[in-house]
């Protein structure tokens, strides 16, 4: 609250300066700075009272602040999806399913143990399964502790068995929360070797991926799970069937 009052406050200020050099330019030379500490303190309770009068500058304030930080950062986004299309798409350790020649990529940034992963988890799978024409690159980005690190090893994992989609939509499907033998439990029950895949988690190449997926959701600019790219587009946050069938569209369109 108190950024925002200072956002305000110099939205208030700014306007005021404003309005007086378009009257008489020459009293701009008389710069706030130089006010006593009495001339402040009753200048910063005409701010105040006027907030309190105008509550809609607050709200007008912050989302003309959001609007600002979103177009940053899908401008850092767009530049970063360009820079690394190679490791976006064509990573030969990413696991990927869907339709390998589909016409729409789209890049799924995920924790096992993230509430709205899982939401858009059950979203993604319906408009996968009913499309046919989109290929999904898993990035596993286990930000939610150790539970979810474990988790994300025995999805590449089980690559080796075959069995990831089954393993993928397992855990993401899961209820409560997951710890290393709640993980190996439903690992065992679609199919694996939970033996055999306890010992192909320790291979190397799946934490240096792991570490890979970090640096790119750093580049892209990703601050939470899950997040998206859908063709060219960057889409944090969960998203519903609906808005993804719209974004998958536009991607074509693209």
């Amino acid at each position: 609250m108190r950024s925002l009052l200072a956002l305000c406050a110099a939205l208030i200020v700014g306007g005021a300066l404003l309005a007086i050099a378009a009257t008489s330019p020459t009293r701009l030379a008389a710069p706030a700075a130089t006010l006593d500490t009495g001339d402040k303190a009753g200048f910063g309770r005409k701010i105040r009272e006027y907030l309190i009068a105008n509550p809609e500058v607050l709200v007008e304030a912050m989302q003309e602040f959001e609007r600002k930080q979103d177009s940053q950062r899908d401008s850092v986004a767009q530049k970063a999806i360009t820079q690394h299309r190679a490791e976006l798409l064509s990573d030969p350790e990413a696991p990927s399913e869907g339709n390998a020649s589909g016409d729409v990529v789209i890049v799924d940034f995920n924790d096992y143990q993230c509430p709205y992963c899982k939401r858009a988890h059950l979203a993604l799978k319906s408009v996968v399964a009913a499309d046919g024409k989109v290929k999904v690159v898993y990035k596993d980005l286990p930000i939610l502790g150790e539970p979810s690190r474990i988790a994300a090893l025995a999805a590449l994992a089980s690559v080796k068995q075959g069995k990831h989609l089954a393993l993928h939509n397992a855990l993401m499907e899961a209820p409560g929360k997951l710890d290393r033998d709640r993980i190996m439990e439903i690992a065992a029950s679609v199919g694996l070797n939970v033996a055999l895949l306890q010992k192909d988690m320790e291979d190397p190449k799946f934490k240096q991926l792991i570490e890979r997926n970090m640096a790119l959701a750093g580049a892209l600019g990703v601050r939470g799970t899950p997040a998206f790219v859908i063709g060219d587009q960057f889409v944090p946050g969960a998203v519903d069937a609906d808005a993804l069938k719209q974004l998958i569209a536009e991607a074509r369109k693209r």
